[in-house]
C-alpha cells in the first residue's frame, strides 16, 4: 500500500512528541487522523494545521480518553494507531487517580479496544523510561534494559505517580495484546528535548528551562537519559513500519545521570547560572552508550547529547521562553 493511501491515527497529536510524529508522517505521505483535547483551542490546533501536507491529509478529532465513542470515531478507517495521549505530570499531583492513573490506564484500554474492534493492523504505544525506573531491586551490576520494570510499590510509597501511571498503562496494554491478539509494539522514550512545535512546553523541556534558571532538582525517579524529539518520532515510525519490531524499545541517546546532563548544559551555555550537581544523581543507574540497542539495530542513529541540548536551548530562545 502506498503511504499516501494509508491512514493512521495519532492520539495526543497536539503534544510535543505527537506534533513531531504528525509532521514526519505527513512528510512520508501518510494521511493522518490526529486527536486533540479541544478543537476550539488554537494552542492545540494551529501549529498542526500549518504543517506541510496538513490541508489535504490531516484531520483533527476531539477526544476524551475516558469516552470510548470519541476515540472510536477518531480511529475509524485507520490501519495503524500511535497512542501517545496520556497526562505527563512529574511535579506534585493532588489527585493521582483522576489526574494521572485513570486517563493513562483506562484511556489506553479504550484506544486498544477501539483499535481491535475496528481492525487496526498495529498499534504503537508510547510508554516511557518512567515505566523502567525507578527500580531499586534491579541488579546493581546490570545495565537497565527493556526487561526492567518500575517498582509499583516503590512508586506508591514514594508518591511518584507519573512512573506508576506509565507502568500500569503499559502493563495493561501488554495484557490486552495477549488476551485479544492485537499487534502492539512499545516505545519507551527518555527525557525528550529539541525544537518545539506546539506553543506550550512539555515536562522535559521545562526540565532544561528550570536548569537554565538555576533550579537544583535532580528528577531522581524520572531521568535515564536524553533523546531528541525527532528521534522519538522516528522511532515510532520505525517500529510501526518494521514487522520485525516486537516488544519494548528503550529510546535514549545514552543511559546517563541528570548530573551529566547538567554539566554538559553548563559547559555549552556558560552565560547561564546552571547549578553544579553531584555527578551520580540517579542512584544505582549504570551509564551505557548502547541502552537503545534494539532501536539502533533497526537503523536509528541517535542525535548526540550536545546537539539535543543546543537544539533545545535555541528553540527556547526563539520561542521567547528564555532571553
Amino acid at each position: 500500500m502506498a503511504k499516501k493511501e494509508e491512514v493512521v491515527c495519532v492520539t495526543g497529536g497536539s503534544g510535543y512528541i505527537g506534533s513531531w510524529l504528525v509532521r514526519l508522517l505527513l512528510d512520508r505521505g501518510y494521511t493522518v487522523r490526529a486527536t486533540v483535547k479541544d478543537l476550539r483551542d488554537e494552542k492545540e490546533t494551529k501549529h498542526l494545521e500549518a504543517l506541510e501536507g496538513a490541508e489535504s491529509r490531516l484531520r483533527l478529532f476531539e477526544i476524551d480518553l475516558l469516552n470510548y465513542d470519541s476515540i472510536a470515531a477518531a480511529i475509524t478507517g485507520s490501519t495503524g494507531v500511535f497512542h501517545l495521549a496520556s497526562p505527563c505530570i512529574i511535579d506534585k499531583v493532588d489527585d493521582p487517580e483522576n489526574e494521572l492513573l485513570a486517563p493513562a490506564i483506562k484511556g489506553t484500554i479504550n484506544v486498544l479496544t477501539a483499535a481491535k474492534e475496528l481492525g487496526v493492523r498495529r498499534v504503537v504505544v508510547t510508554s516511557s523510561i518512567a515505566a523502567i525506573i525507578p527500580s531499586p531491586n534491579w541488579p546493581a551490576d546490570k545495565v537497565k534494559n527493556e526487561e526492567c520494570w518500575a517498582d509499583e510499590e516503590y512508586c506508591k510509597t514514594k508518591g511518584v505517580w507519573y512512573p506508576l501511571s506509565k507502568t500500569l498503562a503499559e502493563k495493561a496494554a501488554w495484557e490486552f495484546s495477549k488476551e485479544k491478539g492485537l499487534d502492539i509494539v512499545v516505545v519507551n522514550p527518555g527525557s525528550v528535548m529539541g525544537p518545539i512545535l506546539p506553543p506550550t512546553l512539555n515536562a522535559s523541556m521545562l526540565m532544561i528551562l528550570r536548569l537554565l534558571q538555576g533550579c537544583t532538582d535532580i528528577y531522581e525517579d524520572v531521568f535515564m537519559g536524553l533523546v531528541h524529539v525527532k528521534d522519538v518520532a522516528l522511532a515510532h515510525i520505525l517500529v510501526y513500519e518494521n514487522s520485525a519490531a516486537t516488544g519494548r524499545h528503550l529510546c535514549v541517546e545514552a543511559i546517563s545521570h541528570y548530573g551529566d546532563f547538567a554539566a554538559k548544559v553548563a559547559e555549552l551555555y556558560p552565560e547561564y547560572e546552571v547549578p553544579r550537581l553531584p555527578k551520580d544523581t540517579q542512584p544505582g543507574l549504570l551509564r551505557a552508550k548502547d541502552g537503545a540497542k534494539k532501536l539502533m539495530d533497526l537503523g536509528l542513529q541517535f542525535i548526540p547529547t550536545e546537539q539535543i541540548i543546543r537544539d533545545a536551548v535555541e528553540s527556547l530562545k526563539s520561542k521567547g521562553f528564555i532571553s
